[in-house]
C-alpha cells in the first residue's frame, strides 16, 4: 500500500489563466501537462484567486477560468494571512502595490502548502521573493514553502 502523501499545492491565478493563453504556447503547453497530472497533487486555490478571476475583463475567458477554479478548494483570506502578507511587503518580497501577490504566498504558507505554483516571474517566482519569504517564515516559525512554476514540479 502506497502511503506517500500528495504534495499540497497552491495554484495562483496565473496558473489557471495560462491554460487559456494562446499568446504563450510553451507556457500553455507546460500548464496543460501539469493539469494532466494534477491528481498526483493535492491542489488548492484561495479567495484571492477567485476574486482575481472575477475581475477578468474578457467574459469568455472569465467563465472558462471559473470552471477550472471550481474544481479546487478555495482557502480563506484570514487576518493571519493579511498579517503575514504585510510582513512580506515590509521586507520587500513583493511591492506594496501588488499586495495580492503577497496574499497568494501568505495563504499558501498559513495553510501549510508544500509549494506555490505561479507563472508570475515579476513578484512571486524569483530569487528575491523566495529568499525573503524563507527569512520571514523562519523568523515567524512557519514552515518552508517551495515557490516554483508548474513546469518545475513535473
Amino acid at each position: 500500500m502506497n502511503m506517500t502523501r500528495k504534495l499540497k499545492t497552491y495554484l495562483d491565478t496565473s496558473v489557471i489563466s495560462a491554460l487559456f493563453d494562446a499568446r504563450n504556447p510553451e507556457r500553455k503547453s507546460l500548464t496543460e501537462s501539469f493539469f494532466e497530472q494534477i491528481e498526483s497533487f493535492d491542489p488548492f486555490i484561495s479567495e484571492i484567486t477567485v476574486a482575481e478571476i472575477e475581475r477578468t475583463p474578457d467574459h469568455a475567458l472569465r467563465s472558462k477560468m471559473k470552471e477550472v477554479a471550481l474544481q479546487f478548494t478555495a482557502l480563506p483570506l484570514t487576518d493571519d494571512v493579511k498579517g503575514l502578507a504585510d510582513e512580506y511587503v515590509r521586507y520587500g518580497a513583493v511591492p506594496e502595490s501588488y499586495l495580492e501577490d503577497a496574499y497568494h504566498i501568505a495563504v499558501a504558507v498559513i495553510n501549510e502548502m508544500d509549494c506555490i505554483l505561479s507563472w508570475n516571474f515579476r513578484h512571486i517566482v524569483r530569487r528575491k521573493t523566495r529568499d525573503i519569504v524563507k527569512m520571514v517564515n523562519t523568523v515567524n516559525a512557519f514552515r518552508h514553502i517551495e515557490i516554483m512554476t508548474p513546469a518545475e514540479l513535473l
